[in-house]
């Protein structure tokens, strides 16, 4: 007998049976359920049994956290179900019939950028450990970087920017990818497209500010400006979009006979020059105004009051997936302003979330039951994973969500307030500050200390008075 059937068995009475799922699969933490009627699942049922954590509803999911151990609970459910699983993807697709169109969108958005999130990580690190060997005097007085002195360091500070350089110079051609990978269309299409966007042939984004003269094709009736894209996002996107429309076009009305010719040539070339000269520029319009209009509510006299709402807000962003949206915004302001304040605010929400959790701990030290919970989703959150932390913890007792929130935003005050900026996105926890420019690690660590601190005294005191044990 499986360490999970006798839950597996009630959780499968309580979601209404298995009739009512029409698809289920797990991630990391969670069991991910598509049902046929949602208005069945037993939620306060569910969240008594003893290894379930939480449960929340989103991007037409019903998910249940489980912890570290959900691959084991699946295998007992699909064992006692006699369902069979389906992959992560397939679970989304199926979802989307019960989402609106600004989730299908959101979710559309995540799905995009998930599969660069792991080398924007490893990116973020690298461009902050350049800066600490290259842009922090710490010898000889105070006055030379490790880089001016060592010939190793000047030689690894060259070397790693081999790697950064491929991650967000060239950040494109994994956006064009992904975007063709979830559509399902012709991969080796967006990568193409991508590397168009970013040729060594085209003047270098970052050079076309300063440059005297912009080259260009001459088709004799018209000029195109050769203008590269490096770091782009939003150009990228709608290029990887217009790739997959006119692939499908192509398709449709192609002879299968000779669709292995006529559909990658009618594809790609239209694709290519339509992104060179109408969706590029547009797209560095776009994503110019809304890199400066956030830029610009991060910087203005208004600051404070933008940092303290979107600090304040985040983790309920957390929870209806608008979250997403935020990488996109991250990533415009690294390729325009070289690095992202957005970022820091996000990881010390987290960081928040897990200090309400932490608070929780100590209110229930004496409740093995509760700490079983507890202690697992403080580290997971203090770590970058919130969703054991807010749903199998905080939203479970409301307050501790909102003494989070409080002190969340309080240190995003503190840190546009500061200036605090970002290499990159990094680690969503305490490990974040890596991804933190050198000139501003101190001041995110006074900002960790007030976003474990403020939330963790007010769940106390808030605890206390609930009676919380």
């Amino acid at each position: 007998m499986g360490k999970f059937e006798n839950d597996a068995k009630e959780l499968l009475k309580y979601v209404g049976g298995r009739e009512n799922i029409s698809a289920v699969t797990h991630c990391v933490t969670r069991m991910r359920f598509v049902l046929n009627d949602p208005s069945k699942a037993e939620k306060n049922e569910i969240e008594k049994l003893k290894s379930v954590k939480g449960t929340f509803t989103q991007a037409g999911q019903f998910q249940v956290v489980i912890g570290n151990e959900v691959s084991d609970f699946y295998n007992d459910f699909i064992k006692i179900s006699g369902l069979d699983g389906v992959s992560k993807d397939e679970v989304k697709d199926v979802a989307k019939n019960n989402m609106t169109f600004m989730q299908k969108l959101m979710a559309n958005i995540a799905e995009i950028f998930s599969p660069l999130i792991p080398a924007i990580i490893v990116g973020g690190l690298i461009l902050g450990f350049r800066n600490i060997i290259g842009d922090m005097k710490l010898l000889e007085g105070g006055t030379k970087s490790l880089v001016e002195v060592s010939q190793f360091w000047a030689g690894t500070n060259s070397f790693l920017w081999l790697i950064g350089e491929a991650i967000f110079h060239f950040l494109p051609v994994g956006i064009t990818w992904s975007i063709t990978k979830k559509m399902g269309t012709t991969q080796i299409l967006g990568i193409v497209l991508g590397i168009t966007l970013v040729s060594p042939q085209l003047l270098n984004a970052y050079a076309v500010a300063g440059a005297d003269k912009i080259p260009f094709w001459d088709f004799g009736f018209s000029q195109i400006k050769m203008i590269g894209y490096q770091a782009q996002v939003i150009p990228a996107i709608m290029a990887g979009f217009t790739l997959v429309f006119l692939e499908r076009g192509a398709r449709k009305i192609s002879p299968s006979s000779i669709s292995m010719i006529v559909v990658p040539f009618f594809a790609l070339v239209p694709a290519v020059l339509v992104a060179h000269i109408v969706i590029g520029p547009i797209g560095w319009a776009i994503g110019s105004v809304i890199s400066k209009a956030v830029y610009g509510g991060l910087t203005s006299s208004l600051g404070a009051v933008f940092a303290a709402i979107f600090g304040f807000l985040y983790a309920p962003l957390v929870i209806t997936g608008l979250h997403h949206m935020t990488n996109a915004i991250d990533l415009q302001l690294m390729a325009q302003f070289n690095g992202t304040s957005l970022w820091p605010m996000i990881a010390l929400s987290n960081i928040a979330q897990g200090s309400a959790v932490l608070a929780m701990i100590y209110l229930q030290r004496k409740n093995e039951e509760a700490q079983e919970i507890n202690v697992p989703a403080c580290i997971s959150a203090y770590l970058g994973v919130t969703e054991p932390a807010m749903f199998g913890v905080n939203l479970k007792y409301s307050f501790p969500f909102f003494c989070g929130m409080a002190g969340s935003a309080v240190a995003g005050v503190i840190s546009v307030g500061s200036g605090v900026m970002a290499n990159s996105i990094g680690v969503g926890g305490l490990p974040g500050i890596l991804s933190i420019k050198p000139a501003f690690m101190a001041m995110f660590a006074v900002c960790m200390v007030v976003v474990i601190v403020i939330p963790f005294v007010l769940t106390v005191i808030v605890g206390k008075k609930k009676g919380i044990k």
